[in-house]
């Protein structure tokens, strides 16, 4: 899994807050006349073309993370390839358009629409009259029913991830003829689009055996332009061939190979031509932009020896030259293999050429997770200071701004730019403010400089020298002769921080906070700590000739005699560089208002279970997908833990820990909410409440890095839009895409609907 913000997007529809509403929240975006929501920071990038410029048959072959342990969506163990096949081989009843909407899909529907909402909600579908199943038989309302029943959770038989939405359905029944479909709420259900899709046949969810067993390896009867011809873990590949029953446009490929391939091994595979598309990380993509330039012929600019200067050729052949026959030898060896490497790196470029980088955004964002279950983030405050002392601007432009990509942090999170509920609500908790972080940091009791305890046995050692050097020169304070204090012996310019003073003889006071002395210049308490006039900095300062410290202003923060340190954990597999760039910066930022940070790498296999799903952290990275349906997906992300009935906290995929009871509310109103506007003020609404809870920060909206051969015709970077794979395919000798249409290499302006 590549951890280029990490997240568990293949679980957000399945089973991978203090004091909120005190804060002010700005009024909701949705109430003027302009769309809050805009549009799309990037359309896809796929070499849109027309069905006749592509030519009718070969087998495209795709680099994939997994073969998928199961083909059911519905079980816990179902990741991103598993969706990728049933888009391909099952029905949609809605799919996704260029803004992250849900459309309906003609293919299978000729209309889906809200009839009844008194007394109860009712949602008529009318099925398209060619829509079959490969096996012939219609889809109809014996599929709608059995997938209900198998999701509704009332059959615990039935090994399901997840039931949102099913559980809200009373009956599913035949309308006026089979191809009439009547789905009846005991509850109104505002995400209703999300259901059915994809809707497997009666044959998978009809019997518990045959959904918990049966869909795993195969799928016997699908309906889409593909079907699963042969799913082979040996060669940790899965084969989808054209559907002879497909009933709309015929699909161009005849094949389509899903690969696993590992992402640190996807140059191999392109310049071995085993996969001609593939998801990549930012290096590889500057290989294949590299491979298209005039550099590709030549001297290569990057790759072997590209660091080498003249000066250490020079060198090189001196000593390969010399008369030290062993060094000779060593250094003939090493210009051997650098020539192999070189040679093998010109011939992969070569092959490259044959590539082009296609990129857009993901329809997730990374974010930076604040665990407030316990530890200093426990406090609003803190996590609130670590909010503000975040410059996203910064960190959106270290990460998108080198790919030529819209560097924008996102603003919600519920929604993306261009999707209906999207608004930016980060105004909840404040912008960038180093001033007003540290004044957080300061009234929850952590101030620069102290107080900080010292070791028991390093105090009374101190004490016993002062007593010693009492009136010598260079005592602390460095004042006249009757001025006691700790000799300077060992003082290394750090700042001298008072003890913990119980009594407010001099340390931080009852509240810890800095001392507010009356002198002009301060006083000398009698352990020779300086302390502060009223109003200036708080701490305490090093004695009078003592250099300056190193990074005196940014000394960190401390309360109860102990320096403010979070951890922060992060993955180490391959596909990780882009969030250790995140981190150094992130934690630089909190450096300036008094905040270190301990960075742990971790096995990318432990990253979630051991540690963010464990709790076992103070900050992370990783990523949330968003869907067109927050009501229903991102409920289980922000709602307020509750203990479970064995005394454990259930944070069902909050694994921040941090919710309000507001927030909740928020969400079941919106999700019983059938008035669009109204159910959107309300999303935003909660999005605002998280916002200001500060249990964790959006930053950037995922780069979508996708290589893809040259004469592939629509498919790429497919943004938010739901990929047609009976489009895709090779394009004719001679012909191409259609230029100044959707995506980011060839207009920046998104698509806006299907």
């Amino acid at each position: 899994m590549s951890h280029d913000g990490v997240g568990p997007r293949a679980v957000m529809r399945s089973v991978a807050f203090l004091t909120a509403g005190a804060l002010a929240v700005p009024a909701l975006a949705g109430c003027g006349s302009e769309d809050p929501a805009g549009k799309p920071l990037a359309g896809q990038d796929i070499e849109p073309a027309g069905r006749a410029k592509v030519a009718d048959g070969g087998t495209l072959r795709w680099a994939v993370d997994t073969v998928p342990g199961t083909l059911n969506t519905f079980q816990s163990d179902a990741d991103a390839t598993t969706t990728r096949i049933a888009q391909a081989v099952l029905p949609s009843m809605f799919r996704m358009d260029g803004r992250g909407r849900p459309v309906r899909n003609p293919d299978y529907l000729e209309s889906a629409e809200v009839v009844e909402t008194e007394p109860k909600q009712v949602v008529l579908y009318k099925i398209n009259q060619q829509a079959v199943w490969s096996d012939g038989r219609e889809i109809g309302a014996a599929d709608f029913a059995a997938q209900w029943r198998a999701l509704s959770g009332r059959d615990t038989a039935y090994w399901t991830a997840r039931n949102a939405g099913y559980d809200r359905i009373e009956k599913v029944e035949r309308g006026k003829g089979n191809l009439e479909v009547k789905v009846t709420f005991s509850r109104p259900y505002a995400d209703w689009r999300s259901l059915f899709t994809p809707l497997y046949p009666k044959d998978v969810t009809g019997t518990p055996d045959s959904f918990n067993e049966g869909a795993r390896k195969k799928l016997k009867v699908t309906a889409g332009p593909f079907t699963v011809k042969k799913v082979d873990g040996t060669k940790d590949e899965v084969t989808l061939t054209r559907n002879v029953r497909w009933w709309g446009d015929p699909a161009r490929l005849s094949e389509i190979v899903l690969r696993a391939v590992p992402r640190d091994k996807r140059v191999s595979a392109l310049t071995a031509g085993t996969v001609d598309l593939a998801e990549i990380d930012p290096a590889t993509a500057r290989r294949i932009t590299a491979a298209a330039g005039p550099q590709s012929t030549g001297t290569p600019l990057m790759g072997p020896g590209a660091h080498r200067s003249a000066a250490d050729e020079l060198h090189s052949w001196a000593v390969a030259h010399g008369s030290d026959e062993e060094a000779a030898d060593e250094e003939v060896s090493a210009r051997e293999k650098r020539r192999e490497k070189a040679a093998k790196y010109a011939r992969q470029q070569q092959a490259l050429s044959g590539f082009e980088v296609r990129r857009s955004l993901e329809p997730a964002y990374t974010q930076l997770a604040l665990n407030g279950a316990d530890g200093p983030l426990a406090d609003e405050r803190v996590r609130r200071a670590v909010a503000r002392a975040l410059d996203r601007k910064e960190l959106a432009e270290a990460v998108l701004k080198p790919l030529g990509l819209p560097a924008v942090p996102v603003g919600s999170h519920l929604a993306l730019s261009g999707q209906a509920a999207y608004a930016d609500n980060s105004g909840a908790l404040g912008h960038q403010d180093t001033k007003e972080a540290q004044a957080l940091l300061a009234d929850a009791g952590w101030v620069p400089g102290g107080p900080v305890k010292e070791g028991k046995e390093k105090k009374e050692k101190q004490k016993e020298k002062g007593e010693k050097a009492a009136g010598a020169e260079g005592k602390k304070g460095g004042g006249s002769d009757e001025d006691t204090g700790n000799e300077s012996e060992g003082d290394d310019g750090t700042y001298i921080v008072g003890e913990d003073d119980a009594d407010g003889d001099g340390g931080g006071g009852d509240d810890d906070k800095a001392p507010r002395d009356a002198g002009p210049e301060g006083h000398l308490a009698q352990d020779g700590t300086r302390h502060l006039k009223q109003g200036s900095a708080p701490g305490a300062y090093a004695p009078r000739g003592t250099a300056a410290p190193a990074r005196a202003g940014t000394a960190p923060v401390a309360k109860n005699g102990k320096a403010l340190t979070l951890r922060f954990v992060l993955p180490s597999g391959p596909g990780s560089d882009t969030l250790r760039t995140v981190a150094g910066r992130i934690s630089k930022m909190l450096e300036r208002i008094g905040i270190r940070t301990d960075i742990s790498q971790v096995d990318d296999e432990s990253y979630f279970k051991d540690h963010i799903a464990s709790g076992a952290y103070d900050l992370a990275l990783y990523s949330w997908p968003a869907t067109a349906f927050p009501a229903t997906d991102a409920r289980p992300v922000y709602a307020k833990p509750v203990p479970a009935a064995d005394g454990s906290l259930n944070v069902e995929q909050n694994y921040t820990r941090v919710g309000t009871d507001q927030v909740d509310q928020l969400f079941d109103q919106a999700i019983a909410t059938l008035d669009d506007s109204e159910h959107r003020a309300l999303i935003r609404k909660a999005d605002s409440r998280i916002w200001a809870a500060a249990g964790s920060i959006p930053l950037y909206q995922r780069p979508q890095l996708t290589a893809a051969r040259k004469n592939l015709a629509n498919a790429g970077a497919f943004g938010f839009r739901t990929p047609v794979y009976e489009d895709m395919g090779f394009l004719k000798k001679g012909a191409q895409g259609t230029p100044g249409t959707q995506g980011t290499r060839k207009s920046a302006e998104p698509s806006s609907g299907d």
